[in-house]
């Protein structure tokens, strides 16, 4: 199984994150870049603009979120990015960062679930 977790970009740095990449689409209120220790923000794969507003971070609609998002990530821009997420999780771990304070119902969770199955 790959080491791949999601985190809030807001928590501390860990030394078992290995490479720290920020999958949200917008950049996080009240951090500066320093602050966040990023290797790498990965705007294609994350949600929709479109997706993102339906949702607006309700669990009770997380089970169709994900299939939609899902359904996004097999675009061919939003594939690739997932594919170099991939990648990046065979050579060591990987940390995907979101400023959701849900972490359990964020696209994160999603990614983490498609990163370890492949």
């Amino acid at each position: 199984m790959q080491d791949v977790r999601a985190r809030r970009v807001y928590e501390q740095a860990g030394p078992s994150d290995g490479i720290r990449v920020l999958v949200d689409r917008l950049w996080p209120r009240g951090l500066s870049k320093e602050e966040a220790h990023l290797d790498e923000w990965l705007k294609a794969v994350a949600p929709s603009n479109e997706l993102r507003r339906w949702y607006g971070h309700q669990p009770a609609k997380f089970a169709e979120f994900k299939r939609r998002y899902e359904t996004e990530l097999t675009e061919p821009d939003r594939a690739d990015a997932l594919r170099h997420l991939r990648d990046e999780a065979r050579t060591g771990p990987v940390t995907l960062l979101t400023a959701t304070r849900d972490l359990e119902h964020s696209e994160a969770e999603v990614l983490v679930e498609l990163v370890r199955s492949e």
